[in-house]
Formats: C-alpha cells, structure tokens, sequence
C-alpha cells in the first residue's frame, strides 16, 4: 500500500546599465539567509539549454564571445563569488549529463530583481526578472546560425570546442541539429513587436517546447513543427514569496497549488519550458503505456529544494523611510468594501484550500476585473499528440487522440513523470513496469491520495479555464505583500507604477520604457530608463486581446489624491 508519506520520500530520494558599485541585498525575512540565496541562485533543476563549451565558444555579431558581459546586456545579473567557479549570473548553471556539461537555467533567471535608487543598486530575491529573455533566445539562435553559415566562423568554433584533433564532421551534425530545433522553436515563437523586458509568454513557450520540440519522431529530431505558434500573450514574471503559500497558481488561476507535490507539478512544467531534455517513449504494457523518466534531465533533488526554499523567502521590506501616519490611514482604505476603494475583499489573507499537514495557504479569488484576454484564450489551444497519441492520461480513463488539448500533453508528461519516479521507476531489460508500478495501478488509495495532482492542469471536459477561458476572463488575485518591488502591474505588465494603476484606465500612460531605474513616489518603474530601449506599446479598451491591453482592474480609481497617497504609503509597507 502507497501511503503519502511514503510517496513523499519516493518523490525526492540594448545594453545593460553597469551595476551599482554596492548591492544591498533588501531584507526579507530571518529565514532567507545568505547561503539560502547562493544555492538559490545555482541550484541545478534539469534544464540543459547547450553545452557549456559551445556557448563559450559563441561569438556576438562584433567578434565579443556571447558570454563575455555574463549576460548584463539582457538584464540578467552578476554573480561574481560564485561556489562552482563558473562565469556565469544569477540564474545559469552548469550541469552533468549523458551528453557532458551543459549550461542550463534555473528559476532564479527570471526571480531576481534588481532596482536603482539614486546610484544604488537594490537586491530582491523571488521578485520578477527585469531581463530582456526574447532578446537573448533571438541572438543565441543568430549566433549559432552565423557559426553554420560561414566555414571561417565554423572553423574558430571548432578550433575552440573540439581542438585540431576532434571530429569536425561529427561536431558540424551536432550543431545543425541543435540549431534546426532551436529555431524551429525560435521562429514559430517569438512576437514582433517582442515581449520587452520583464515580460514573457510562458505558458505559450512551455506548450510550443514540449509539443512543438519534443513528442516527434526521433528521425524528424523530435520536431512536429506545426504545433509551435506565435507566443504572443505576454505576462510579467510573479514574485516567488508566496509562489507557494496560494491555493491556485499561474495567472488565470487554473492550477492547484499548495503542496510538494503540485509545486513539483508545476516547477516540472517550467523545466519542459526551459530547455529540459525530454523525450517520452512508447512502452505498450508499461505504466500509462509510456515511458516518461528515462528520457528527461528534471533534477528532481533539485527541485525539491528550490520549492523548499520558496517558502523561506519572505516578501521584501520597503528599505526606505515611510510616513507612519499615512501608513495608518492607507491601512484603513485598503480594508474598506471594493465599491468604497478597497483592497481586502480580493487581495486580503484567508485561509486557502486544505492541500498539506505541513503548511497552509491563502485564499486565491480568480475573477474576471477587465483586463487583457488574450492569455486566457491561449489556454485552448490543440496540439498534434505525436508519441503521446493513444496514451493512457495519468489519473484518468481517458487516453489521447492524434490531436488533444495543450494542457492534456502538459498534464500526461508532467504527471506521467512523477508518479513513475515516485514508484521508482526504472528502465531494465525487458522494459515492463516494476512491481511497484504495477500494484500502483490498482492501488485505490493511492489513487485517492493523489487526486489533487488532478488539478495541477485544466483537462478537457473538467469544466475548468478549456471550456470557460473566452468568456468571461479571469486572472487570480494574489496577496499583495512586497507588490511594491513587482512593478509592471496588472498580469500583462501593462501599467508602469501603482500610481498609474490607481488612474482611470482611459488615463493610463499608453507607453513606457521598463528597466530598473526605480520611482519611490509613484511606487514603480521610474520614466527615464537607460538600461534598455525597448518600449512597450499598450492598447486600450478597446482591444482587450492584443496581449498589451492597459485596461482593466479600475479599482481605487475614484479616490481623492490624499487617499491614494496614503494607500500607496500602505502598499508601501506590507
């Protein structure tokens, strides 16, 4: 017999501005201490974007190795005492598989700001990533590119990769491979105008990576072009400090959250999304009649301590002075009812769903306020299934057509992979399923005791965001601790300040330059940036499925001046 307790321990047996000459790191919390930080920086999850040694050998358009500012020009952050030695920032790691050392990603890449307050750069660990990642995918797609279309540059990469003795030929395979996946991917994916900095379409990346690059035949490189598809629904990437602690998670609310299980459900979804090596099989007889574990780098060691140290992470405390007797007042507008200006009845803490012994949650509303629609209609895309096609879905009596739902491949690889690891499952011999995945099978309890994975993603037929997205659209509402250090706001980063998200939508400045440059009066992304040039462009009212609209969310608004200065000291504070 499966008890939880046991599954448990199977489950886890334009240019940069410089940085600031001294980073102060602000407080958040007893709990997140300096080695915390360090190994959240590093800590390896799975993703193994290329070798190490073809990313230092990578040149810029100008002759620069593409390494050669650690990144800076994207946004991504210095991390020059690092324990592994690497030259690499805040967020890339190296790691080891069958295929040698790779450079990979991990969640502090796009959960680690950094603002500028007169000179001085501020430090913020789980807070959104103020970095330029179309940019960078845009360019490390061109710069492969330039290696395979010209010998000279072909011959200076191999000269740096495999030395005079190594096989160029066989180097010269690998790297148009690579490159044909890459683009396939980078091509069908990225938006013109693009997502700017802070922002990304994830869900759409995560669903154009696994369906688009990994469930094809190994002949055609895993590739089924066809289902890669603009990613144009652009989000702001959340703040990690209560990543956890809500019942529901991703911005339309559709995922349960609350546990290590589904924090490990939905941490395996982003490795898919960033460059994890994941190639499902058919093993007819076996678990789910597929094979899920063998073919995928997920460090599940790895992520099981960076979701342990999501909840040590406590919402930064605002570093600058504040008025105590506007903070007092701001208190009280917050608490009052919605139609007076209020704040609590969406955004205050209450007790969320019972998912674990080990910890509670808050309360999570997902309603409909307004806002731009276009992430909830991604929600409904179909895909073509490939090897996943007359697979059985994990907790289901369903099994997958040639064509299915997004969300049913992402829940099937997701779920899949972590019930066989759980099991411990492995591959030998014959490939039939351990006794252990056997019994699983008719192990009710089991069955019974997992029925929250059920929720990790929507599935079709379940009456959840696949049937319901288009209308009305609706997004979560989270607590709103530390909201000040998360500008742009709204879900799709469309307001620069919470000044400008206390102005009528039809007011709302149309365009703003993101980047570091922080505004303490408006509480938000200062107007003059210098680090990047990119502008996002928003839309109004009228076009609430461009992915940019400003509209939306007009609560507050109605407020006298003085009220909304004392709200904002409030926010200020918490």
């Amino acid at each position: 017999m499966f008890t939880r307790s046991v599954i448990f321990s199977l489950l886890f047996s334009g240019a940069a501005a410089p940085v600031a000459a001294q980073t102060v790191f602000v407080d958040q919390g007893d709990s997140w201490s300096p080695s915390l930080r360090a190994a959240f920086y590093t800590q390896d999850q799975g993703s193994r974007i290329m070798p190490l040694a073809w990313m230092e050998a990578l040149a810029q358009p100008d002759g620069t190795p593409f390494l050669a500012d650690g990144l800076a020009r994207y946004g991504y952050l210095p991390m020059p005492d690092r324990d592994d030695g690497a030259a690499l920032p805040v967020g890339f790691t190296p790691n080891e598989g069958m295929g040698g050392t790779a450079i990979g990603m991990t969640c502090a890449a796009c959960h680690t700001r950094q603002i500028e307050v007169r000179g001085t750069a501020y430090r913020i660990d789980g807070g959104p990533a103020i970095v330029d990642f179309q940019s960078f995918l845009a360019d490390l797609d061109a710069a492969m590119q330039a290696v395979l279309d010209d010998e000279a540059t072909f011959d200076a990469f191999a000269d740096k990769v495999a030395g005079g003795t190594g096989d160029r030929a066989g180097l010269r395979a690998e790297l148009e491979t690579w490159s044909l996946r890459f683009h396939t991917l980078i091509d069908g994916s990225l938006p013109d105008p693009g997502w700017g900095p802070v922002r990304l379409d994830a869900v759409s990346m995560i669903f154009n990576r696994l369906t688009g690059l990994d469930l094809g035949r190994p002949e055609d490189a895993y590739l089924i072009p066809e289902n890669v598809m603009l990613a144009d629904a652009p989000t702001r990437y959340p703040f990690l400090w209560n990543a956890a602690r809500q019942d529901m998670t991703q911005w339309p609310g559709f995922a349960h959250n609350g546990n290590d299980l589904l924090g490990l459900a939905r941490n395996l979804g982003e490795v898919y999304g960033v460059f994890g090596e994941f190639h499902p099989i058919k093993k007819p007889g076996l678990l789910f009649n597929r094979d899920y574990v063998t073919n995928n780098s997920a460090n599940w060691g790895g992520l099981k301590a960076l979701e342990e140290w999501i909840w040590d992470i406590g919402a930064p405390r605002w570093p600058w002075g504040l008025d105590a007797g506007l903070v007092e007042q701001g208190g009280a507008i917050f608490a009052r009812p919605t139609d007076q200006g209020g704040c609590v009845e969406c955004h205050g803490k209450r007790q969320g769903a019972f998912r674990s012994i080990f910890h509670s949650t808050w309360a999570t509303p997902i309603l409909p306020v307004g806002t731009d629609e276009r992430e909830c209609e991604i929600l409904t895309r179909t895909a073509k299934t490939g090897v996943l096609e007359g697979a059985k879905v994990p907790l289901s009596s369903n099994t997958l057509g040639a064509e299915a739902p997004a969300f049913d491949l992402l829940g099937a690889s997701v779920i899949g992979a972590i019930i066989q690891h759980a099991v411990g499952f492995r591959v030998t011999g014959g490939l039939e399923a351990t006794g252990a995945a056997a019994a699983l099978q008719k192990d009710d309890k089991f069955m019974a005791e997992f029925d929250d994975l059920r929720g990790a993603f929507p599935r079709s037929g379940d009456g959840s965001a696949l049937e319901t997205a288009a209308e009305p659209c609706k997004y979560e509402a989270r607590v709103l601790d530390g909201i000040w250090a998360a500008a742009p706001y709204l879900h799709n980063g469309s307001v620069p300040t919470l000044r400008e998200l206390l102005t009528p939508p039809d007011e709302r400045v149309a365009d703003f330059t993101p980047g570091p440059a922080y505004d303490l009066e408006a509480v938000g992304m200062a107007v003059e940036q210098t680090a990047f040039d990119h502008v996002i462009e928003t839309t109004g009212c009228d076009d609430l499925s461009s992915g940019n609209s400003r509209c939306g969310h007009d609560y507050g608004t109605a407020l006298s001046d003085d009220d909304k200065r004392a709200l904002l000291e409030y926010l200020k504070s918490i």
